[in-house]
């Protein structure tokens, strides 16, 4: 059983992640080959973030739902070094977009917090080694998980609701979907410091 009894804090492309915060990544890396795939992926997906990864902690340790399914990976550094990841993460090219906070600016006490992201952290944790869900129309079934879902679920637990009602336009059914940018856009966030080259 995994139990959180700390909130870890690390640092990643200069912004600060406390357990339970969420990396918001865009698909891709537009100077590897690998990863111009990825930001073509990427582009079936709404909005400007593509995945969402759970940081929990202690130093660079997250836990995703990808290809590979629940997993957990390192972050070596506090650089998203996409490329060194890749084949613990089941070869995904990504880059760091930010962090979204679910929980900053909502008035929870020291002691609430602190119990809400050591639950959703180890939520998180008690999924790893479940399939990837590629039904994206179930985002509550716990026997399998895309990304968001997982973040979704992880919240749900704790009276959280991260599902806005983002919906693809002309599709009926499609606001059932939990995308990573309902994540971004529905909590309070902060971008990359680093200047990230566009196309």
């Amino acid at each position: 059983m995994n139990t959180m009894n700390a909130i870890h804090t690390f640092e990643i492309e200069g912004l600060v992640v406390q357990t339970g915060d969420v990396i918001c990544t865009t698909n891709g890396k537009p100077d590897i080959l690998p990863g111009e795939f990825w930001r073509l992926v990427g582009r079936l997906v709404p909005g400007d973030v593509d995945h969402v990864v759970m940081y929990v902690g202690p130093s660079g340790r997250c836990v995703e739902a990808g290809s590979r399914g629940v997993i957990t990976f390192e972050m070596p550094n506090s650089a998203w070094d996409t490329e060194r990841m890749a084949r613990e993460r089941g070869l995904l090219f990504d880059t760091f977009y930010g962090v979204a906070s679910p929980l900053d600016g909502q008035g929870y006490s020291e002691e609430e917090e602190f119990h809400i992201r050591t639950t959703v952290a180890e939520y998180c944790l008690a999924q790893v080694g479940k399939p990837y869900n590629l039904n994206f129309l179930d985002a509550e079934t716990e026997k399998a998980f895309y990304c968001s879902q997982l973040i979704y679920k992880a919240y749900q637990q704790v009276g959280v609701n991260l599902n806005t009602g983002l919906a693809m336009e002309q599709l009926p059914g499609t606001n059932n979907i939990v995308y990573p940018q309902e994540i971004w856009g529905g909590c309070m966030h902060r971008r990359a410091k680093r200047e990230v080259k566009s196309e």
